[in-house]
């Protein structure tokens, strides 16, 4: 649509506040609103946001980072392409934005423009990269005292469970079909309260904006039917935790043929592809403290709770980094892709997901191969410690600040990022590590349910 066109669309439709939304380096949605009579010029100028906003912690805290300061300013320029209309606020909608500076230029630290790039780079490659998220998260509601109560306590998958939630989530699903998103699944999942749902895949940018529109569309419908919805990696110590899956494929110019599948060749995965996992198992370590970016994020990752744990790959393993989904049969080339595991909902989906494309596209241009000795097809923690050594096999970083210095060491992943983007997230990483790591667990898990 134009400009002329959404203006239209917002003030027919009854809409008076349009927000300009962005993600943070926190992975945290914020954003400013415009009123609809001043919507157009808004559109073409931006809205202005001062660029300190980069260098926010996860607790609001300023973060000395060159250029990010009291002085500075940038743009949020919103894409017309993500209008949409709140179903469960029919008088509000809103768009994903770029940051970009006063003249208008793609802002150095913005994490939508570092997708873009990524995306710009298989591009040149000859590959459109298609992606999709998987998240989960707890239905809950808070007490008079304070604490977080799951608004069950039934079984995976159990139709009993699926009927507790089911006026929210039939609100969800017509909320998210009605601002363009097509629901692939639906299930309750094994904590107590704890659901999943996932949308069908669309072009990597797009990708990432349904999913920032889908969260803050289930907890919208959460909060009008009195629950709070967290998506925070470990929201509840003694119950699963939060995952959000990132499956991705590589597919030509004319988005037609899968160039991660071939027919013949081992588990039908092409020599592309082969390479897109190599760099993908190459960069492991950085990428975790883009995909999994919060203290909260490693109390989720460990050994037997099917989140993965161990660098390592495999057909249909769901205890490794990336496994290998098994085709549907009748669509073996659209259904080819990999599924990067160690992710979570407190990433910025931007930065994760252009962090994947980066790693794998790397691995495809320096014509790398996996480490077949990493091929698992057993859970990982069944191996000895040996077995692991021989095999090259890793544990993830255990925590945010060792994950953060892989990152740093990362040669290819910060020069990926930029210097401002790469000096503003790590220094968002490395404060929040420094605040938790003097607080309880009570106190983590309280600040990382509400924000997530």
């Amino acid at each position: 649509m134009t400009i002329d066109e959404i203006v239209q669309r917002a003030k027919s439709s009854g809409v008076k506040l349009v927000s300009f939304l962005y993600c943070d380096n926190g992975g945290v949605l914020r954003g400013k609103s415009v009123h609809v009579s001043r919507l157009a010029s808004r559109m073409r100028s931006g809205v202005g946001l001062t660029a300190a906003m980069q260098a926010m912690s996860d607790m609001d805290d300023l973060q000395s980072v060159p250029g990010m300061g009291p002085v500075g300013e940038t743009r949020l320029v919103p894409d017309a392409g993500t209008f949409a209309i709140a179903p469960y606020a029919p008088r509000r909608a809103s768009m994903m934005c770029d940051m970009m500076t006063p003249d208008l230029q793609p802002y150095s630290a913005c994490p939508r423009d570092f997708l873009k790039r990524a995306i710009a780079k298989a591009a040149e490659m000859g590959l459109t990269i298609q992606a999709a998220f998987e998240p989960e998260w707890y239905f809950a509601r808070e007490t008079e005292d304070g604490e977080f109560v799951p608004i069950d306590r039934d079984l995976v998958n159990a139709a009993v469970k699926a009927m507790k939630a089911r006026e929210v989530v039939d609100e969800i699903v017509d909320a998210l079909e009605a601002q363009g998103l097509s629901v692939e699944q639906y299930y309750p999942e094994l904590g107590h309260g704890q659901h999943e749902m996932s949308v069908r895949h669309a072009d990597a940018l797009r990708a990432a904006d349904n999913h920032l529109l889908f969260k803050e569309t289930v907890r919208n419908a959460a909060y009008k039917h009195g629950m709070l919805a967290s998506f925070a990696p470990k929201p509840f110590p003694d119950q699963a935790g939060n995952g959000c899956h990132i499956h991705l494929s590589a597919w030509d110019a004319d988005g037609e043929n899968n160039l991660f599948y071939h027919q013949t060749e081992t588990q039908n995965l092409s020599e592309l592809a082969h390479g897109f996992i190599a760099g993908v198992m190459k960069h492991m370590p950085a990428l975790m403290a883009l995909s999994c970016p919060s203290v909260n994020s490693y109390r989720r990752l460990q050994p037997g709770t099917w989140s993965s744990a161990y660098m390592c790959y495999g057909p249909d393993n769901r205890e490794a980094a990336l496994r290998i989904p098994s085709r549907f049969s009748g669509a073996e080339m659209a259904s080819t892709n990999i599924e990067y595991r160690p992710a979570d909902n407190s990433a910025n989906p931007y930065i994760a997901l252009g962090g994947l494309i980066f790693a794998g596209l790397d691995g495809i241009e320096n014509g790398l191969r996996p480490d077949e000795r990493q091929n698992v097809d057993v859970d990982p923690r069944t191996l000895s410690q040996e077995e692991l050594a021989a095999r090259g096999i890793r544990r993830y970083p255990m925590g945010l600040p060792q994950a953060t210095a892989h990152l740093q060491a990362d040669s290819m992943m910060m020069d990926a990022l930029g210097p401002d983007l790469a000096n503003s997230y790590t220094a968002i990483r490395r404060a929040d590590s420094v605040h938790f790591s003097t607080r309880g667990v009570e106190y983590e898990v309280r600040h990382h349910f509400h924000k997530y």
